[in-house]
């Protein structure tokens, strides 16, 4: 038997860390999980820590410690909290490979550390590189250090490029479900609560990503992830609305020919993938059945009722932190919107009034590109505050 892949998991209670280790459970003589990290569910992480035993317990939830000690110490376990906690998760010496899972700006610096650290990085953290692509991109070549993507879109990007020339690349092609306003008018999405945002059609997803999801920023952060991951400029890569959710992404190459990835609706696909690359194992996933597959569509969005997807796009253009800044303002907007403070459209509006308050400078250092993300998110919470419409 081979030695087994050594995984540290950054955001174990959250929904991508939840389903990693409910594969990884059914690989026990492949798998060692030998950190997890979560970030304030200490009941939840505490049950994993029992069941998979790893080296190292990391809580971000510093006021949490002696709880989480009660529960490690008496099985050997290495309890930390904090930042700090997180990055000792990050770069633990036996880890082969780090899922960073960490939802939103918190999963940055640990991150950062993986790849500081020369570790094979599953990254599902999306805002990671839609915050530092820059600077994850330069360290992950100093370092040697491999980035796997975790999202469905990019995983399937990643597979259609595998044995491919970029050169001979024309266009990357992101699928999108549409989410539950895909045929809703203005109106309506002008009235949304969180309960019919929240209704994603497809996926079973965490709550922020399912609003991301809605409003469609989901897709405009995955155009900034794909800039940065495959080196293809923003003009090169188009966002088409699918709401069977089976073709994952597309490859158009500049003979014509398209190569498309397709697959259930299951994020355990895409994360095995990343755990295995550049091995494929038998699946315990279900197979995608063609022959009863529903008939297959595609349609560009509506910009006018998604507005998300320009904003994303025009801070790819402006480069720099304006990244940074357009991710702190959704951040910060989607919070309040799922805590009832405001409306649905209000998301785009606030995340827009940020950018135009926000000046863009090289997003070069983690010191930068923290202070755009610390000072978008007050501008944000000010406009809120303040009223959207003001």
């Amino acid at each position: 038997m081979s030695e087994r892949t050594k995984i540290a998991i950054l955001g174990s209670t959250g929904s991508v860390g939840v389903q990693a280790l409910d594969l990884i459970a059914q690989f026990p003589n492949r798998f060692e999980v030998v950190a997890l990290a979560a970030g304030s569910r200490l009941d939840l992480l505490g049950e994993q820590v029992r069941r998979f035993r790893p080296h190292l317990a990391a809580l971000a939830r510093e006021e949490k410690l002696s709880a989480l000690q009660a529960i490690c110490e008496p099985l050997g376990i290495a309890a930390v909290v904090g930042e700090e906690g997180l990055v000792q998760a990050a770069t633990h010496p036996e880890a082969d490979r780090v899922l960073s899972a960490i939802v939103g700006a918190a999963g940055l610096q640990p991150t950062l550390a993986a790849i500081r650290g020369r570790k094979i990085v599953a990254l599902a953290n999306k805002e990671t590189l839609v915050m530092a692509g820059q600077l994850m991109l330069s360290e992950a070549q100093r370092s040697n250090a491999l980035l796997l993507p975790v999202d469905s879109e990019h995983s399937a990007l990643h597979q259609c490029l595998r044995g491919e020339r970029r050169e001979e690349v024309n266009r990357l092609i992101l699928t999108a479900s549409g989410g539950p306003f895909r045929l809703a008018s203005r109106e309506e999405m002008e009235a949304a609560g969180p309960q019919e945002a929240l209704k994603h059609p497809t996926w079973d997803m965490g709550p922020k990503i399912s609003i991301d999801s809605a409003t469609l920023m989901n897709k405009g952060l995955e155009i900034i992830e794909a800039h940065w991951l495959f080196g293809i400029e923003s003009s090169r890569i188009q966002v088409l609305l699918h709401p069977q959710s089976l073709v994952h992404s597309m490859v158009e190459m500049r003979d014509g020919s398209v190569i498309c990835q397709m697959g259930t609706t299951d994020m355990r696909g895409p994360i095995l993938y990343s755990l295995t690359y550049p091995d494929r194992w038998e699946s315990p996933l279900p197979r995608l059945d063609l022959a009863a597959a529903p008939p297959l569509e595609f349609s560009e969005p509506d910009a006018l009722r998604f507005p998300c997807l320009g904003l994303a796009l025009g801070a790819l253009e402006a480069g720099g932190t304006a990244t940074a800044a357009l991710n702190a303002a959704n951040e910060v907007a989607v919070a309040a919107f799922l805590a009832g403070r405001v409306r649905f459209l209000d998301i785009p509006r606030t995340i827009e009034k940020v950018l135009e308050k926000h000046a863009p400078i090289p997003a070069d250092s983690l010191a930068v590109v923290l202070q755009a993300d610390q000072e978008s998110r007050r501008w944000a919470e000010e406009i809120l505050m303040k009223g959207v419409a003001a």
